[in-house]
């Protein structure tokens, strides 16, 4: 599996063009055609920040933070659920590890708590 799929199994429903998607991992410090490493806690951090980097675009189109009502569903409370996905994903990324944090065995090291 290559970055740009892992992205895609993150991001399902959402309608953007690929174009669009190997920008936001470029953004990222990710390359679309790199393969997924499932056991690099930066990789899979950096998917999850590709993710939020989509969410808070949509979340900044206002025309997108309508309610809508089909002839027998209405989908409300877009905008609510959209940001709580944000939230969820700031939390996420903020409490993960980088690779660099972990130590050899398996540990987190504190090394970084007391840098200047």
């Amino acid at each position: 599996m290559i970055n740009i799929d892992r992205l895609k199994m993150e991001i399902k429903g959402v309608n953007i063009t690929d174009e669009e998607i190997i920008i936001y991992l470029q953004e990222n410090d990710l390359k679309d055609t790199d393969t997924y490493d499932p056991n690099s806690k930066t990789n899979l951090k950096n998917i999850y920040r590709t993710a939020l980097s989509i969410l808070e675009s949509i979340a900044n189109n206002p025309t997108g933070m309508k309610n809508y009502k089909t002839e027998d569903i209405s989908i409300t409370h877009f905008q609510n659920n959209l940001m709580q996905r944000i939230d969820y994903l700031n939390r996420k990324i903020r409490l993960m590890p980088d690779d660099d944090d972990i130590s050899s065995d398996g540990g987190a090291t504190l090394e970084y708590m007391f840098k200047e």
